[in-house]
């Protein structure tokens, strides 16, 4: 097949399985890069300041951590083996247990691989399939779409909560 403009389409179409692998590592290259990132920024994060709020009955920073990480998974497992993961109720418990700095790197850090190998292990079939997004059809490729919206969405307010803090984001000390 050729274009109006003379060159082959064919050239423009990759195999649906170099395709696959592109999207693959397209997405886990942009969700891993933001969520290391958030766990680069938890660590620098003094474990005084995981307390710190900038209002009363806005989540502090201890519990933006844990709701990003534990959210993730709950959106997982939307995407990825239903029932096996946290739902909206128990990550709120999670979110006010005041969870020690080296607990929530770690869920930040168990948060990530999980993502990432539920990612790299569902194909393009695996995203392809329809499932619930509270109560509305979606698939499987839309929930990790979300998933890596709101890690970008929750690093956006912790670089604030850092600059407002006095922390400043390791990947930005040359700057």
């Amino acid at each position: 097949m050729t274009s109006r403009r003379g060159f082959s389409l064919a050239l423009l179409a990759a195999p649906a399985a170099a395709q696959s692998d592109s999207a693959t590592s397209e997405y886990l290259g942009e969700f891993g890069y933001t969520a290391q990132h958030t766990i680069d920024l938890a660590k620098a994060f003094p474990a005084g300041k995981f307390g710190w709020r900038p209002a009363p009955g806005v989540r502090s920073t201890g519990e933006v951590f844990v709701h990003l990480a534990a959210g993730n998974l709950m959106l997982l497992g939307k995407a990825a083996a239903p029932g096996s993961w946290p739902d909206v109720k128990e990550i709120q418990g999670w979110e006010k247990t005041k969870a020690a700095k080296d607990q929530t790197v770690d869920l930040l850090v168990r948060s990530k691989s999980a993502v990432e190998k539920a990612y790299a292990e569902s194909g393009a079939a695996g995203l392809s399939t329809k499932v619930d997004f509270f109560g509305k059809p979606a698939t499987a490729n839309a929930i990790y779409l979300r998933i890596l919206a709101h890690t970008n969405e929750h690093l956006g307010q912790m670089i604030a909560y850092a600059r407002i803090s006095g922390v400043t984001p390791p990947w930005s000390k040359s700057e």
